[in-house]
């Protein structure tokens, strides 16, 4: 959970805004994320929270403000003054301090659980394959996947395969994680085993950001919750704060549409 220490934030966001066309995505998006802290990301569908996510993650370019990732800016070097854009390799090795689970899972559908999660260390990290696989059946270990190491991504349900997903992301030692609504593919009885999996996760102190729809989850694990609306961030505190009591009359009323199950008024 929340690290006690006075650090450096691991996201810097100022100001972040991002284009697609002419419909403006991200506005003036600014957030801080601590080193320990579990952040929850909510908000109506079309808010920009995905696409924010794929930035810090540099699946998309930010086109205003400044992005940094554990103190070096993401996406762009400065020298003697002028902004240079990375090349895809320099952007590459940004990217490994990142984990990313998405909604759909994205394992490789002609490799095994196992090999799906070594694939990274032993490909992008260049560890040995015996180093590796050992790391990955600790990972399906503790993701509770250990019996299903030898199956394929068709052999197992949706919610088994997200826990893979997340033992894949784990592999590659990354200093903040991110979660794209990893439970929103899933059937309802699958839900609980790929929350279990993240809370234990935050409880080790892993750096999260967590887009997702699960306001209880939200209120249970995060130190800090955004909302989010328009591309832009409207109201951001504690679970207390922005769950139980939000000052933003857009804020009740996304609240009170999720409650009352006004799943269209909510997005």
């Amino acid at each position: 959970m929340l690290s006690t220490r006075r650090e450096l934030p691991i996201v810097r966001a100022h100001q972040v805004g991002k284009w697609f066309s002419n419909f403006q995505a991200l506005s003036g998006v600014t957030l801080d994320v601590l080193p320990g802290e579990v952040v929850c990301i909510v908000g109506p569908s079309g808010s920009g929270k995905t696409t924010f996510l794929r930035c810090i993650n540099q699946l998309e370019r930010i086109d205003a403000g400044s992005l940094y990732l554990d103190g070096e800016l993401v996406g762009y070097r400065v020298e003697g003054g002028v902004v240079h854009r990375l090349s895809e390799h320099e952007i590459a090795r940004q990217r490994r301090a990142t984990g990313m689970v998405f909604q759909r899972f994205n394992l490789f559908p002609h490799m095994t659980a196992l090999e799906n999660v070594i694939e990274g260390p032993v490909h992008v990290l260049r560890r040995t394959r015996e180093e590796s696989v050992a790391e990955a059946q600790a990972l399906l270990d503790r993701v509770g996947m250990e019996l299903k190491a030898g199956s394929y991504p068709a052999q197992l349900s949706g919610g088994q395969q997200q826990r893979v997903a997340i033992a894949r992301a784990l592999a590659m030692h990354p200093k903040l994680m991110l979660f794209d609504e990893p439970t929103s593919a899933l059937d309802a009885e699958l839900v609980g085993e790929v929350l279990t999996v993240m809370r234990d996760l935050a409880a080790t102190g892993m750096t999260m950001v967590v887009v997702t729809h699960e306001l209880n989850f939200a209120r249970e694990v995060a130190d800090k919750v955004v909302f989010m609306a328009e591309g832009k961030v409207v109201e951001v505190g504690t679970p207390r704060e922005v769950l139980d009591r939000p000052s933003e009359p857009r804020t009740r009323a996304f609240l009170s549409a999720v409650l009352s199950g006004n799943t269209e008024a909510a997005a």
